[in-house]
């Protein structure tokens, strides 16, 4: 089963990263190039232990459903999401967080499985490894700039004051 693993940096506190990874309105902005949308469950706000979200989205040309739940969650140090419903064999995604310092870490690990058998397996290792990579660092890469920024903000609001 392909694993991809990205660790994160962010100078901003814990909570606030935890916050944004699992906002459903962020997440749809986060990831607007594929006009992902929430359409059923949590489909809005936070989204807690056991609640489920159906994600729309146009991915390699093709509108697609993958319908996730909360299956662990310990605030504000991980979740855990596991595919239901959707177009890959099996999915999990690891969120794991850590605060080091003024900083947190991030981690993702997210495991799939593409259906198909052996065709599959060569999808995974050819292409989807890689495009799943990708649209993962990309959201990262904004929830670090968002959550920088407001960390950053309140700094300054708080120096005015």
């Amino acid at each position: 089963m392909p694993e991809i693993q990205l660790k994160t940096v962010i100078k901003s506190d814990l909570q606030k990263v935890f916050d944004l990874s699992r906002n459903i309105d962020f997440h749809q902005k986060s990831v607007s190039e594929t006009n992902e949308k929430a359409i059923a469950g949590r489909t809005f706000g936070l989204i807690e232990e056991g609640e489920t979200v159906t994600w729309k989205a146009k991915h390699l040309g093709i509108y697609q459903t993958l319908t996730v739940k909360i299956t662990s969650m310990e605030k504000p140090f991980y979740f855990t999401d596991v595919m239901q419903k959707g177009a890959f064999k099996s999915m999990k995604h690891q969120h794991i967080f850590r605060q080091e310092g003024k900083n947190t870490i991030m981690i993702d690990i997210f495991e799939f499985q593409s259906p198909f058998g052996f065709i599959g397996k060569i999808f995974d290792r050819i292409f989807l490894k890689n495009y799943m990579k990708k649209f993962l660092l990309k959201r990262n890469q904004l929830i670090k700039s968002t959550a920088e920024k407001r960390s950053e903000r309140e700094r300054s609001e708080r120096q005015n004051s």
